[in-house]
């Protein structure tokens, strides 16, 4: 007597055995939630540019308040007046991040030499170049103003970005690139981190796809092309 697998027909045998393998292929390449309980990353996880992965593109406002209110970030920058003709960023309006409101970037960077730090929350380089930014920002009070701005990549989730900024202990004033719109106006690689600078009547001095490792760096740059010695 022949067993049930000898009574099936060669044909049918090796469909069978395709089936398997397309089952096996399937079950190999079905997405796994990997995160952690607390929602930080797991052993092995990496972070990549684009919406965070895992992260909820709704946050509640409670918890973007409290978040807020962890970070304390400086506040963002108002203007008293319209734009400059000569500014780059004129008619360009984004979220400030560390408090609710609006920015008018052409009339809210009016008027003073300014230092514009894009950043993302994935990105390694900007977490170890913000502290410097920071600690040049506090150096250069009164001649030179610093600006961070949160890149559209990564923008879905504020929270996270004011989590990375609390645990660096960076106070930044901060806004948020949700569109690129202040991306498209200065004319930026869109890679991170990136530095412009700025000069009083709005208009860019300089692109800098740089990353900063220490504040006399950055003065070296602004004194070169803003033209302001620190």
């Amino acid at each position: 007597m022949r067993s049930g697998l000898q009574r099936i027909p060669a044909s049918a045998r090796w469909s069978i055995a395709a089936l398997v393998v397309v089952i096996a292929l399937i079950v190999a390449i079905w997405p796994r939630d990997t995160s952690s309980p607390d929602g930080a990353l797991s052993a092995g996880q990496q972070t990549t540019a684009g919406p965070i992965p895992g992260a909820s593109a709704s946050v509640s406002p409670g918890d973007l308040d409290a978040a807020r209110a962890r970070a304390a970030l400086a506040p963002c920058p108002a203007g008293t007046g319209p734009a400059p003709s000569t500014s780059a960023l004129a008619g360009v309006t984004v979220p400030c991040l560390g408090a609710p409101g609006d920015v008018d970037m052409g009339a809210a960077t009016a008027g003073r030499p300014l230092l514009v730090n894009f950043w993302a929350p994935w990105c390694l380089p900007c977490r170890r170049e913000l502290p410097t930014v920071a600690a040049f920002a506090a150096s250069a009070a009164g001649k030179v103003d610093v600006l961070a701005v949160q890149a559209k990549e990564g923008s879905e989730n504020p929270v996270l970005a004011l989590g990375l900024l609390s645990e660096i202990d960076v106070r930044l004033p901060s806004v948020v690139d949700t569109q690129a719109k202040i991306a498209a106006a200065l004319g930026i690689p869109r890679a991170y981190p990136v530095s412009v600078l700025v000069r009083a009547d709005g208009s860019v001095a300089k692109v800098l796809p740089t990353v900063f490792t220490d504040e006399k760096s950055i003065a070296d740059a602004v004194d070169r092309y803003l033209g302001v010695a620190l």
